[in-house]
């Protein structure tokens, strides 16, 4: 099994096209402020001492808004956590969150053979980077115990806590070893969103494996917001929904003055995506990728394509109608244009590149080579919105200070 998350590329099995995820700090954006005690745990967050079945167990409850892909719904002393499509045309599953100290529910229907998991865990094994700051920015890193690979992780944070032995390694060739898994009896194992074999041996020696799906969401909130998916998991619904909200309202500010640039002028045409084994993955117009271009004011001429996926087309289709945009954002390690014609001839053709005006998602790589694009990206869609317009509209955005994107030299 292919481990999707070790690699920096983890959504091009998916769309190679996903060339908009990034996040850090920016004029555009801002920092979340996350706390530096490594522990923001929701308010009640002890074990409950003496039951008492009326009480509500979750003072604070997190409100699900731009996902399609997950629900919360609260009890008393649990929480059911559903995600609809737990990989491509799975079934839906639901897992019972039961708050620590209460009973476990007595459940029928669908809920009599879901998982039930003791929240908040104290030990979280991730299949997914893009799992890290969901963990990092609410300050509850602490639960993580188990990666999938070292090699793909950007933040410093969760680097040295792995080189400290706190957390382990479980899939360093990029196949789940189910043994180290079970050995270590993580309270919950999240997934990357894709199904594996072993997953129903881990479930069968009482490990709860939980899907996190969100690069399936087509919206950028929707994916930032599986953040509240985590916190129903750790207890940090707190300091989530407040995260959250920062995300929300700095995306919804770029997002005017990119509505604002287009309708004062025009929408900046861009020519989205590179080649992969000699054919175009271009982002159809419902995409996650779609969205980002038209939000920071820009345009492509399969912007108005149905669909969330991504079009498979042929160099010469995509030359006919985008060969003279004025801008390519790539997703590949170029350190100059002549990189970028080496890897393919045909790129010479286009005119971003004749011009010098072709950028890529990676300028924040980590120490093993992970792109921090990918770690971050789908928490802080506000940030990539900020480098995207800026990009676009330089010229509205000249103090700006880029976090994952930087032009590739001409030469």
């Amino acid at each position: 099994m292919s481990v999707r998350s070790v690699m920096p590329g983890r959504h091009r099995a998916a769309a190679a096209f996903l060339f908009a995820a990034a996040l850090t700090l920016t004029a555009c954006g801002g920092d979340s402020s996350r706390p530096s005690d490594g522990n923001a745990r929701a308010t009640g967050e002890g074990c409950i001492k003496n039951f008492d079945p009326a009480k509500d167990y979750f003072p604070v409850k997190s409100e699900v808004k731009h996902a399609k892909n997950f629900s919360l719904r609260y009890e008393k002393s649990y929480q059911v956590l559903t995600v609809k499509e737990p990989f491509p045309k799975g079934k839906p599953e639901s897992y019972v969150l039961v708050k620590c100290g209460a009973p476990k529910p007595k459940l029928t229907g669908d809920l009599a053979s879901a998982q039930q998991v003791t929240v908040p865990v104290k030990s979280l094994y991730s299949a997914s980077t893009t799992h890290l700051p969901l963990l990092t920015e609410t300050g509850t890193l602490d639960v993580l115990t188990g990666v999938a690979s070292a090699t793909a992780i950007s933040s410093g944070e969760v680097i040295e806590r792995v080189k400290a032995g706190q957390v382990t390694e479980y899939a360093k060739d990029r196949t789940l070893n189910a043994e180290t898994v079970i050995g270590a009896k993580p309270d919950v194992l999240m997934t990357q969103g894709t199904d594996d074999p072993q997953y129903p041996k881990l479930r069968q020696a009482g490990i709860t494996v939980v899907a996190n799906a969100e690069w399936l969401e087509p919206s950028p909130l929707g994916r930032a917001e599986w953040v509240k998916a985590m916190a129903a998991l750790t207890g940090a619904e707190q300091r989530a929904g407040e995260v959250f909200a920062t995300i929300e309202g700095d995306y919804r500010k770029v997002a005017e003055k990119g509505a604002q640039a287009a309708k004062t002028g025009k929408p900046v045409e861009v020519l989205p995506g590179t080649m992969y084994q000699g054919t175009w993955s271009m982002p159809a117009g419902g995409s996650y990728a779609a969205q980002l271009i038209k939000d920071a004011g820009g345009t492509y001429p399969w912007a108005g394509e149905p669909g969330t996926g991504g079009l498979q087309l042929n160099f010469e289709a995509v030359y006919a109608k985008s060969g003279q945009a004025p801008l390519w954002i790539a997703d590949q390690q170029w350190k100059s244009t002549a990189d970028a014609v080496k890897a393919d001839s045909r790129y010479g053709q286009l005119k971003a590149v004749s011009d010098g005006a072709v950028w890529t998602n990676t300028k924040a790589l980590g120490p093993g080579g992970g792109n921090d694009y990918f770690e971050r990206g789908v928490l802080r869609p506000d940030l990539v919105l900020a480098d995207l317009f800026a990009l676009m509209h330089p010229d509205q955005a000249k103090d700006h200070t880029f976090t994952f994107y930087q032009p590739v030299p001409k030469t």
